[in-house]
């Protein structure tokens, strides 16, 4: 996903693009502390920051976690993530797949409504995902999550009004077909763009999602915007019902100080930084107990521009990548709270093995003699470099090369993350390398592989080709047999390494704290957080 650290720390503190405004007073932050007994038996006020409004709460043009994590208590699509990460039924009720393993064909429940009672049907499950992909929208992920559907990049491309893949049968049925074999259909329509909206809500136009008649597990009671959102269960949710009498997420000025509200009992879960963490790991620390480490199915990475000299050579690519010492990064620099970087693919990740992946190294005297030995004949034949960067890998990048090369790169950086992409999607001629961080928006190695470094990937921004590559990538989709998947997979993220095309820097941990009384909280690897089995008990 195209917002980078884990999920859980970013709902609850990373700022925002505001939705709106709100010229009201600041409240009192309540506390979140069980101290009644309707609280301590069951259910209670799940309090939680959430660093300023979400950007939106349009399923089809969520781009950032804060937001999608809000959405997914509001709305539901044909499938969910269960807490292993496995795509399990939501709105629909069974699925079957053709023998030719192109065509899904899905049976919604008889009790699946939208929150004001109205029955969600075929039509509308067909809606939605036409309204996903119209190209007038502008939804930035429906090219990731839904490229598999046939005519879905004919109608991004604006050769064509309608999805060809897409068949109401009857109120309770729909028929979805592939253009393609994919073995991960069902895990990507498990995210956003996917979920169903009500037409009527849509077409009255204005900021509709600010009170959505959704058809998620919770609802929109009162939103003050950039001091709290809260929500209550929607008693027609056709699926598991929400424990919780209501969640209220502290907003703006309010949230600001995450670990301190929940120091001082103001909220039930917090992130924590890495110097906090130092403090909350020793066993003499109060919070000792409640704290939780998860490791999470991220990437942060440096690529290079193989299209640009002079990275267009192999030999350069490899000197470059071995100049950063990424076990001393994670552990100076990071203070060890993060994993250092063998390959793409994180622990934890099917298919992914980086035990089998020799430990990263930094070598600067085969640095400079890959160099010399390279069709540039050493650093006084390289022509000047620019590097743009947004999680600091490239900075530091730089910091070395000129140290130990006497290599200057110039450095470009937004402040804008959605600018940073824009430029890197425009200035293809203008950067040598960049910098990305990555979490996973479904737990499959192609949404590492193919997704930023396939020739059709959405940001792959290397300029990389390789037939051999994506034909290993196009075998592991199709594959249903999950050792085979995995077998490919390894073999395509060892090709890509070999040709030196990124450096992969860390993956991430969760930190964070929990009360105790916190029953039923799952962090995922993917940094999801399924509000609905959560309730507040002693």
């Amino acid at each position: 996903m195209q917002r980078f650290r884990c999920l859980f720390v970013v709902v609850l503190c990373m700022p925002m693009l505001l939705a709106c405004s709100s010229n009201q007073s600041p409240t009192p932050a309540p506390t979140g502390a069980p101290t009644s007994a309707e609280t301590v038996g069951g259910g209670g006020n799940l309090f939680l920051t959430l660093g300023d409004d979400p950007d939106t709460l349009d399923p089809a043009l969520i781009g950032d976690a804060s937001s999608a994590f809000v959405a997914r208590q509001l709305f539901s699509g044909l499938m969910r993530l269960n807490e292993q990460l496995e795509p399990v039924p939501d709105l629909a009720e069974s699925v079957d797949l053709s023998a030719d393993k192109r065509t899904y064909t899905f049976k919604l429940r008889a009790d699946a409504q939208f929150a004001d009672g109205t029955p969600i049907t075929a039509e509308d499950v067909r809606w939605s995902l036409e309204r996903a992909t119209d190209p007038q929208l502008g939804a930035i992920v429906a090219a990731t999550y839904l490229d598999d559907i046939l005519g879905v990049t004919e109608k991004l491309s604006g050769s064509a009004a309608e999805l060809a893949g897409l068949q109401v049968i009857d109120d309770r049925t729909l028929a979805i077909t592939l253009r393609e074999p994919s073995s991960l259909f069902l895990l990507k329509i498990s995210n956003p763009p996917a979920f169903v909206i009500d037409r009527r809500a849509v077409e009255q136009g204005g900021q509709w999602f600010e009170h959505p008649n959704g058809s998620g597990p919770f609802m929109i009671d009162r939103w003050e915007h950039r001091q709290r959102l809260e929500l209550v269960p929607n008693p027609r949710y056709a699926g598991q019902p929400a424990k919780l009498d209501r969640v209220t997420f502290l907003l703006g000025a309010l949230g600001s100080n995450p670990l301190g509200l929940y120091e001082n009992g103001e909220v039930d879960l917090a992130p924590i930084g890495a110097y906090s963490r130092d403090r909350i790991s020793s066993p003499e620390d109060p919070l000792h107990a409640e704290l939780r480490e998860t490791p999470q199915l991220s990437l942060d990475y440096i690529a290079f521009n193989t299209q640009n000299p002079p990275f267009d050579d192999p030999k350069v690519r490899e000197a470059f990548s071995l100049l950063i010492d990424r076990v001393r990064r994670a552990e100076v620099t990071f203070n060890g709270t993060v994993i250092p970087a063998r390959g793409i693919l994180p622990p934890g990740m099917p298919g992914a093995d980086p035990a089998a992946l020799p430990e990263p190294t930094a070598d600067i005297a085969r640095a400079k003699q890959l160099l010399a030995e390279s069709s540039y004949g050493g650093t006084e034949n390289l022509p000047p470099l620019v590097g743009y960067t947004s999680n600091g890998g490239v900075s530091l990048l730089a910091q070395i090369a000129h140290d130990e090369l006497g290599v200057t790169i110039e450095l470009r950086s937004h402040d804008q993350f959605g600018d940073y992409l824009q430029a890197l999607t425009t200035d293809t001629d203008q950067f040598h390398m960049y910098d990305l961080s990555w979490i996973a928006d479904y737990p499959d190695p192609q949404n590492f592989l193919e997704v930023l470094f396939g020739q059709r990937g959405q940001y792959n921004y290397t300029g990389y080709r390789d037939a051999e590559f994506e034909q290993l990538l196009a075998q592991a989709k199709a594959e249903t047999d999950e050792q085979r998947r995995g077998e490919l997979y390894r073999q395509a993220e060892q090709r890509l390494l070999a040709a030196h095309v990124v450096v992969p820097l860390d993956h991430t941990i969760d930190f964070s704290v929990v009360k105790p009384y916190v029953q039923d909280l799952t962090i995922t690897p993917q940094g999801l957080l399924d509000l609905a089995p959560v309730s507040l008990r002693r």
